[in-house]
């Protein structure tokens, strides 16, 4: 075996594109375009619109965010419950939901103090204000409150 005799195996090893002999394709010898692109280290950063001002700078700020974790509640007024509900009935959000008063699937439902009310009620909601639970008890219902707030958790557990 002598030097000048080795090979590489077929296939080992891919050829190298030899780029600038002649004239291949148009008058840029292989190397695309002229100017920035047709030289070594020539990029252009990504958003740039050759010197136009960028979309991303033309585009308003809007200022503020959107809370993703707000809690959405319905409000249900006692003026309502003392319109459509008779003595002793159970107030829910399926029978609410019967009576047309409460449409949206996905909310929480909040009774509220607006109005007065007579008739003995019992409410299930997911929350309600310190006012309402004392009209609903004055009037001798009761108001039965689904999930408590953290911060009226806290409040419950000191005492």
């Amino acid at each position: 075996m002598k030097q000048n005799t080795l090979k590489k195996n077929p296939g080992s090893a891919k050829a190298k594109k030899r780029i600038g002999r002649g004239r291949t394709r148009g008058n840029y010898s292989g190397r695309g375009g002229k100017g920035q692109t047709a030289r070594t280290g020539g990029k252009i950063r990504r958003g740039f619109e050759g010197g136009q001002t960028p979309i991303s700078r033309r585009m308003p700020k809007l200022k503020g965010f959107k809370n993703i974790n707000k809690v959405h509640y319905y409000p249900i007024n006692l003026e309502r419950l003392e319109k459509f509900f008779e003595e002793g009935a159970t107030v829910d959000a399926t029978t609410l939901k019967e009576k047309g008063l409460f449409t949206k699937k996905t909310m929480k439902l909040k009774l509220l103090a607006t109005g007065k009310l007579t008739k003995k009620l019992t409410i299930h909601v997911d929350s309600a204000s310190e006012k309402a639970i004392a009209a609903v008890e004055k009037a001798g219902g009761k108001v039965i409150v689904s999930k408590l707030a953290p911060k009226k958790e806290k409040e419950v557990a000191k005492k």
